[in-house]
């Protein structure tokens, strides 16, 4: 899959290519030749990543061969047992979640899973939780709780499933259950958005306390077609829409939503998973050695307060309106 700005890097690899195959048939020396395409083709992907726009960076989230939650956790853990259902309805393929294990340390790994061909996509459901997803995911937390284990969440999804039936079952009580419930687990809460973090769709399993994303994420209670769709009663718009909602991990970090950025390799984490998973694993073990350190109610406290020091509060008093952004 090659996206549309990424198209001149790739005339440069195509020549590139050319290049060796016509030195190896007439065993003429094009080395340096070679040498010079392969900086340039290297400066020409810094340049082109470096300055994506937030658009860009979205597509880069969805890209059909980025690794998905799964693809993390069996490549980060040693061991990993997947465990099903919410207990009251049904189990959710959209959400999965189980224990593994972290260089000999136990983790309950928890987060929505896309699927790679048109029927895992439909098992799936293209990665956006039932109501039972999110009353699953809430049942492994309790559970690692119970064992005092912490908690990773790896959140990709377009939103939670907005069909009828999941809002007859519960959907946003099941999200609102979540966001309570997960302010007080007293073991280290580290949630990732690895993709796409739509809405509460993406908050129901977002509650932590860290919040990474990975650098060509978003996270935005709307996506840029959606937001267009409504603005402008059409998706064209969609580029503009994501500009306006800044959903991009650089303004995640600057409005201090998210907690950090983890950096992908060159061209996106698609481009090099092992690379990826070995970066997304040492940055969990580091902070995991951080927040074990702390005591529960510290760790609880400071989670509430981060949460509750977001966003802006209007106050009127006499008449006259204060404006206060919290940071």
């Amino acid at each position: 899959m090659l996206l549309d700005f990424e198209q001149p890097i790739a005339a440069l690899e195509g020549k590139l290519q050319e290049m060796k195959k016509l030195a190896d048939e007439s065993q003429v020396d094009v080395s340096e030749a070679v040498k010079a395409l392969e900086e340039k083709i290297k400066n020409l992907k810094k340049e082109t990543y470096a300055n994506l726009t937030r658009w860009q960076r979205v597509q880069l989230s969805r890209h059909a061969d980025r690794p998905y939650t799964l693809d993390y956790i069996q490549g980060m853990a040693e061991k990993f047992i997947e465990l099903h259902g919410d207990r009251n309805v049904a189990d959710d393929k959209a959400m999965v979640g189980g224990f593994g294990e972290l260089d000999g340390r136990t983790v309950m790994f928890i987060g929505q899973q896309k699927g790679r061909n048109t029927k895992q996509r439909q098992m799936r459901n293209f990665g956006m939780a039932n109501p039972e997803g999110y009353r699953k995911a809430l049942r492994l937390m309790r559970m690692a709780e119970k064992f005092g284990k912490p908690i990773v969440t790896l959140i990709d999804t377009p939103g939670a499933f907005p069909g009828l039936e999941a809002e007859e079952r519960g959907q946003g009580e099941a999200i609102a259950r979540n966001l309570k419930e997960m302010f007080t687990l007293k073991v280290p809460v580290i949630c990732i958005v690895i993709g796409e973090g739509a809405s509460g769709g993406a908050l129901g399993i977002a509650i932590g306390d860290r919040v990474f994303m990975l650098e060509n994420t978003w996270y935005s209670v709307i996506s840029p077609e959606s937001c267009s769709s409504i603005l402008w009663r059409s998706w064209n718009y969609k580029e503009q829409a994501a500009e306006a909602l800044k959903l991009t991990a650089p303004d995640m970090l600057k409005y201090k939503l998210v907690d950090g950025i983890i950096k992908e390799p060159l061209g996106g984490a698609h481009t090099n998973p092992e690379k990826m998973v070995k970066t997304l694993k040492k940055k969990i073990l580091e902070t995991l050695d951080e927040l074990e350190a702390m005591d529960a109610d510290e760790r609880i406290s400071q989670r509430i307060d981060k949460f509750s020091n977001m966003g802006v509060v209007n106050e009127l008093s006499g008449g006259i309106e204060n404006n206060y952004t919290i940071i």
